[in-house]
């Protein structure tokens, strides 16, 4: 080889080198870890950048709002067929003094919007409502964050205008709405590469995102409910038969949400009121709170809370007023629910229909953050089924939530959209004890409720209890997961069946809610986040 072919060959390899140290931490591998524990703060979130880009917020000596923001605006970037800026927002906090509270974003239908004559549609543009995860992030930033917005928003508009590395699951997804992609311009702009979607490990650059993402932090909230970005998206979808229009979007608010209280076992249960439904949570765990749960066979305590998830679902149509999440979230009325449950007969009346919103590979996507000083909270931002709407504005990036057209029921002007959404704080005699919340649709409530149940009820640690087997009722059928890896045994399945319920085995993962959390021990001072194992998310702690 002669100097010149060295010289060039060498060039080449640094070349290489750079271009991969350029994106080593927006590589996404298995080496993630799905625990973490630190004194200093955690956070756990579905994707292993998301987690990253809070951490990177806690390192800099922001806290837990501050880390949650860049976590919010991260995962929209890297996990868009599950949220996106165009979506819906839950979130409830504990600031380090005790104080608890909430806020409302989800998307809402627009002022004039008339379900008699709009169309019905499961995708495409009549479905988009007002978005609120924007007005959501920001509104909490303003409320509790100690860093300017610019700096909490630098890993996501990093994210979006380098690229990443795509997750398997995630390119999964494209794959699987490729149909719906291809029908609409901005959609296919960003998730078609050639004649496919983007492949598993390819890199995903969103420039057009990366641009609003920084209007965004410079100018706030204001441009994307009032400005250019709020005139490009009522254009768009206005040209294209939808309903949003810039009165709407300019009156849209994050309000602040109805905390519904409840109690397990002297644990206080925190909850966020409709448009969550914190309210049917807590009611499942006062049910269950009159019950032997520690004392149960694995069957036994699977059977106890498909009972009490039956009957407390029976009541999710009935969150109309302030005065029904009080009865709803009382033990008197927990008892009563009790006394009509044959405990004997595993067999449960069927349930009122509501749609069950659970597509192959689930929706929605949640994270939990804490910091040193024991600020905590749980945030769940959602898009709907898999990519939402389907439909992206072009020149903005992001995808739209399906919120009209029936999906979630019907709208008056101005009503917001209600989901199963139920970020959730587990306080013990005023201490922090668990923060979490969950993806997957109806199966959100019971995923939650069953990681609670299994850390008090069956001693569990936080990682343990999110990887139990969990179950979920649908009608008279009890859902059973039984995936490799399921906790639940043969002679569990058997002894389910005994006791008189109808099983259904469902071998796929992430079919019944993914959790994230972060558990604090008050006695070492130590907090622990765990991923849910079904996910392809993470958890980090700051360096003790």
């Amino acid at each position: 080889m002669t100097n010149q072919l060295k010289c060039i060959a060498l060039l080449f390899v640094f070349l290489f080198s750079c271009q991969n140290a350029k994106y080593e931490d927006e590589k996404s591998t298995d080496q993630n870890s799905q625990i973490a524990t630190s004194a200093g703060g955690v956070v756990s979130s579905a994707h292993p950048l998301a987690t990253k880009a809070g951490l990177s917020i806690l390192e800099k000596g922001g806290n837990a709002i501050d880390a949650a923001v860049a976590t919010g605006f991260a995962i929209a970037v890297v996990e868009p067929s599950m949220n996106s800026l165009g979506g819906r927002f839950q979130a409830i906090i504990r600031e380090s003094d005790g104080a608890i509270s909430g806020i409302d974003a989800t998307t809402q239908a627009p002022l004039s919007y008339d379900p008699a004559t709009a169309t019905q549609s499961r995708n495409g543009y009549p479905t988009i409502g007002v978005p609120g995860v924007v007005k959501g992030l920001t509104t909490l930033h303003e409320k509790h964050g100690t860093m300017d917005l610019a700096t909490v928003m630098e890993p996501a508009i990093k994210y979006a205008e380098r690229g990443f590395q795509l997750l398997p699951l995630a390119a999964r997804r494209h794959a699987a709405a490729i149909d719906h992609i291809r029908k609409y311009e901005g959609t296919s702009r960003y998730f078609m590469n050639g004649d496919t979607t983007y492949l598993a490990g390819e890199l995903f650059v969103q420039k057009d995102l990366a641009n609003t993402l920084k209007l965004i932090a410079e100018q706030g909230s204001d441009v994307f409910y009032k400005g250019e970005i709020a005139e490009k998206m009522v254009a768009d979808v206005q040209a294209n038969g939808g309903y949003l229009d810039m009165e709407s979007l300019a009156a849209y608010e994050a309000k602040e949400s109805k905390i519904v209280k409840g109690s397990y076992r002297g644990y206080d249960i925190n909850s966020l009121w409709i448009p969550s439904f914190g309210a049917i949570t807590i009611e499942m765990l006062h049910i269950m709170e009159n019950l032997p749960m520690h004392e149960y066979s694995e069957a036994e305590w699977a059977n106890a809370f498909f009972q009490a998830n039956t009957w407390a679902y029976k009541d999710r149509r009935r969150q109309d007023s302030e005065e029904m999440a009080d009865l709803l979230t009382s033990k008197e009325y927990a008892k009563a629910k009790l006394d009509s449950i044959n405990m004997q007969n595993g067999k449960a009346a069927a349930m009122a229909y509501l749609p069950d919103w659970m597509t192959k590979d689930g929706h929605t996507t949640h994270f939990s953050v804490a910091d040193k000083d024991g600020n905590m909270l749980a945030v769940t931002q959602t898009i709907g089924p898999n990519m939402g709407s389907k439909v992206a504005t072009p020149g903005l990036g992001f995808l739209y939530a399906t919120t009209l057209g029936g999906y979630l029921g019907d709208f008056k002007g101005g009503q917001r959209a209600a989901s199963h959404i139920s970020p959730t704080i587990v306080t013990k005699d005023g201490n922090p004890y668990l923060v979490l919340g969950a993806a997957g649709g109806s199966r959100i409530p019971t995923a939650i409720v069953q990681t609670i149940s299994r850390m008090i009820d069956r001693n569990m640690n936080l990682p343990d209890a999110l990887a139990a087997g969990r179950v979920h009722s649908v009608d008279t059928a009890a859902l059973v997961e039984t995936h490799e890896g399921s906790s639940w045994s043969a002679a569990d399945i058997e002894e389910l069946k005994q006791i008189g319920l109808e099983v259904v085995e469902v071998d796929r993962t992430g079919a019944f809610g993914r959790v994230h959390a972060v558990y604090f021990d008050s006695e070492n001072k130590i907090w622990t986040g765990s991923a849910d194992p079904d996910w392809e998310g993470s958890s980090e702690g700051i360096e003790n």
